[in-house]
């Protein structure tokens, strides 16, 4: 997912300057990073190279200047394209780095592949916590609850990998360092 991508998205909605678009983001996105100034900025100089945003209007009321942004047809169209492509499913397993980790321990000899998804398997369930705490907060947004409940999901399907895993240590050690 692209910065630039979102960015459409929020200026479908209407014309906004820099702040304006952080603003929304942060908002509608409460547990993503927020974004940062300059990467926003950085994404709207993209857009207006590539004619999918324009300049609205510069204002100023005696501060400095601020530039409104809005949609083009041609970022209409691109916003719908990506709207309407699937998202691609999570790559191989040996992208996935606690995978990678686990394989590297043994391959290595550093470490204990076992304490390391012990370790990895607490992580989870502690940030488990904190999401929970984050969705069941009296008043908590839709969006925030929806945003929780889909990184729950994935850290539920991680944590049964894990377990997984860790039944397999020992035919797994066998493979790797019979390689």
């Amino acid at each position: 997912m692209s910065t630039g991508n979102v960015l459409l998205g929020l200026l479908a909605a209407g014309p906004g300057h820099g702040y304006d678009l952080k603003r929304r983001h942060d908002e509608r996105f409460p547990q993503a990073r927020p974004l940062a100034y300059g990467q926003v900025y950085t994404s709207l100089q993209r857009l207006m190279r590539d004619g999918l945003a324009e300049v609205d209007a510069t204002e100023s009321d005696g501060g400095p200047e601020r530039t409104t942004y809005r949609l083009t047809e041609q970022g209409s169209l691109a916003l719908r394209t990506w709207l309407g492509e699937p998202v691609p499913p999570a790559p191989v397993s040996a992208a996935n780095e606690i995978f990678a980790k686990v394989t590297a321990i043994m391959a290595s000899g550093y470490g204990d592949p076992a304490a390391f998804l012990r370790l990895q398997r607490a992580a989870h369930l502690a940030r488990m916590r904190e999401l929970t705490a984050v969705k069941t907060a009296p008043g908590a947004p839709l969006s925030a609850v929806l945003s929780a409940d889909y990184a729950l999901t994935h850290l539920d399907a991680d944590l049964r990998w894990i377990d997984n895993a860790a039944q397999r240590l020992g035919a797994l050690a066998e493979e790797v360092t019979s390689a």
